[in-house]
C-alpha cells in the first residue's frame, strides 16, 4: 500500500516498551503509518505543529505534562485528527477530563494487541472506541433523568429527534457506517447532523457531543 493511502498516526507514550509493542502492533497493519513515536508532551505538541495526521494514540501520564494538553491541542490545531487514549488510568476524573477534552477513544493499557489495532480501526471509521470497564464508568456518571430529547433542555438547547438519534448511536459506539445502515441514510446524512449537532451544542469532536447532550438531558444512555 502507498504511503499515501495509509492512516498517519502519533504515538505519545513515555513508557518505552509499552510504545515499542504499539509501534509493532500497527506496523503489522498495511493501513497504517507510525509517522512519529515520542515520549514527552513537547515532543508531541511540535509533531502536531508540523505533521499531518489522521490519529494520536496519548498517554495521559507524560514526564512533562498532562496529555489532555495535547488532546485539547490536537481539536485546535488539526481537527480532522481523531485522538485515541491509552493509559493505566480508568479513574472518573482521568476518562471525564480526556473526553471533555476531545478524546473519541479511551482504552487502557491492559487491552490486548488484538483490540488495540481493531480500536484504531473503529477510530477511524467514525467510532468510539472505549474499554468496556471505561464506558460502564462514563455511561454510570451521565445516565440521568432526561426529558424528550426533542425538548428544549434547561440551557435552551434542543436536538431534533433524527439529531439525538443519531448522537445517542454514536455514544453506544457505532460507527457512521453502522448508522447508515441501521438508520437507511446516507453518510452526507449522517455526518450534517452530526454537525449541525456540534453547532447547537458548542462542541467540535464526538465525545463532547455526547457528553455535553447527556449533560442537559437531550439524549438517554
Amino acid at each position: 500500500m502507498d504511503s499515501a493511502d495509509r492512516s498517519a498516526v502519533l504515538i505519545v507514550e513515555d513508557d518505552r516498551a509499552f510504545r515499542a509493542r504499539f509501534q509493532a502492533i500497527l506496523g503489522s497493519d498495511a493501513s497504517f503509518e507510525v509517522v512519529g513515536a515520542v515520549d514527552t508532551l513537547a515532543l508531541g505538541l511540535q509533531a502536531l505543529e508540523h505533521t499531518r495526521l489522521d490519529a494520536v494514540v496519548v498517554d495521559l501520564g507524560l514526564p512533562d505534562g498532562d496529555g489532555t494538553e495535547l488532546i485539547r491541542a490536537a481539536a485546535l490545531l488539526q481537527p480532522q485528527c481523531a485522538v485515541m487514549v491509552v493509559t493505566v488510568f480508568g479513574d472518573e476524573e482521568h476518562v471525564v477530563s480526556a473526553i471533555e477534552a476531545g478524546a473519541i477513544g479511551y482504552l487502557l493499557k491492559d487491552s490486548s494487541g488484538e483490540d488495540m489495532l481493531g480500536a484504531l480501526h473503529d477510530l477511524l471509521d467514525g467510532g468510539s472506541p472505549i474499554s468496556p470497564m471505561v464506558a460502564r464508568l462514563v455511561l454510570s456518571r451521565l445516565r440521568a433523568p432526561a426529558p424528550p430529547s426533542s425538548m428544549p433542555s434547561d440551557a435552551g438547547v434542543a436536538l431534533s429527534e433524527r439529531e439525538a438519534e443519531i448522537l445517542t448511536l454514536v455514544a453506544k459506539g457505532f460507527s457512521f457506517a453502522e448508522i447508515c445502515d441501521l438508520l437507511s441514510i446516507t453518510v452526507n446524512t449522517v455526518k450534517t447532523h452530526v454537525n449541525r449537532t456540534y453547532r447547537k451544542l458548542g462542541v467540535n469532536s464526538r465525545g463532547q457531543a455526547v457528553h455535553e447532550a447527556s449533560r442537559l438531558g437531550l439524549i438517554e444512555m
